[in-house]
């Protein structure tokens, strides 16, 4: 009994509290020289137009964020005021609350995908937990460059990515309805949402059996992609063109000039070949391998339209590495 409550205490201490120390840390122990987030008292206009406003959960979440931060320092936090209001706006710290609640979320999930991690490729429970928790430090490094939208998206993600391995561990046709869905809702979170679809693609393509005329893998990715694209489409066809654009600007020069871009494409790339190193067996270097090609859409559009200082545009590609690693495809590989 006592040791039964002692793992659960373990579990919730690392699992929840622990994240929640290191992002206060990050968030408030040190000030990012990238953005100007800190004294803004209401969510940036740049928020609501070009390529940022088709990110509409995540923008709605920050107007209704900074209302009730504005109402709990009003109201409820009188005591902490003059702390709250030196050490930010009621928009940050609306900001650190949702990112946080979402960064919980994905130390929860994170925990679930690596439950499937089988005895003989990992050697105790303290061994996951090393794991786990670079993952939660790769995650929370990456937020020098604060976002409103990088916590919900990744959480959206990783829950993609749950759903696919429960799919292809049972079988039940539930998770991949419940992707398809999940794919639809995310894509209005940020684009990243079709990173899930070459996670699905990576686990389930064989080119043996597109060899043979066996065309079910096609079957099943059409609905991801549809599931993808009518909203994406949809918002860039409903939205107001005056206000909106397709790409904030082209900054492939940039990448490959600045030594801080060059430095970030550097990290990431080291660390993508750190995690494919990682791989075990053949059957999960292969899918790493199918992973990084079928990726290859979202890595061409960093390159053209992002910032390779922006590590954490390259997160969720890190973060499948280590899944991947630490997963065995031998019993369920396609």
């Amino acid at each position: 009994m006592l040791r039964n409550f002692d793992e659960k205490l373990n579990g919730f201490l690392f699992i929840v509290i622990l994240p929640i120390l290191l992002f206060a840390m990050s968030y408030y122990g040190f000030e990012s020289s990238y953005t100007r987030f800190k004294t803004s008292e209401r969510p940036p206009d740049f928020l609501f137009s070009s390529v940022y406003s088709y990110r509409m959960i995540p923008n709605q979440l920050s107007i209704y964020m900074t209302d009730f931060m504005e109402y709990m320092i009003a109201n409820h936090l009188s005591s902490v005021k003059n702390l709250l209001l030196k050490n930010g706006t009621p928009f940050y710290h609306g900001l650190f609350l949702m990112n946080l609640f979402f960064l919980i979320l994905n130390s929860v999930i994170l925990n679930g995908i690596l439950k499937y991690i089988p005895v003989s490729l990992i050697a105790n429970i303290n061994s996951k937990r090393l794991i786990h928790l670079l993952l939660i430090f790769f995650i929370i490094i990456t937020q020098y460059t604060p976002s409103n939208c990088d916590m919900i998206a990744l959480c959206c993600y990783l829950t993609g990515v749950l759903l696919t391995l429960k799919y292809i561990h049972t079988q039940k046709e539930i998770f991949f309805y419940g992707l398809i869905i999940l794919i639809s809702a995310s894509t209005f979170v940020r684009e990243t949402a079709c990173l899930n679809i070459a996670f699905f693609a990576a686990v389930f393509f064989n080119l043996k059996e597109l060899k043979q005329r066996n065309f079910k893998f096609i079957w099943k990715v059409i609905p991801l992609v549809v599931a993808f694209l009518l909203p994406y489409m949809g918002l860039r066809v409903i939205l107001n063109h005056d206000e909106t654009t397709f790409v904030e600007g082209f900054y492939i020069v940039q990448n490959f000039s600045s030594p801080f871009n060059l430095a970030g494409l550097i990290f990431s790339v080291i660390v993508l070949y750190f995690m494919f190193k990682l791989c075990g067996n053949n059957e999960s270097r292969v899918v790493f391998q199918k992973y990084l090609f079928f990726s290859l859409p979202y890595l061409i559009m960093i390159t053209l339209v992002g910032l390779f200082w922006e590590v954490r545009l390259f997160l969720p590609l890190i973060l499948t590495g280590a899944i991947v690693a630490c997963h065995d495809f031998k019993k369920h590989y396609h």
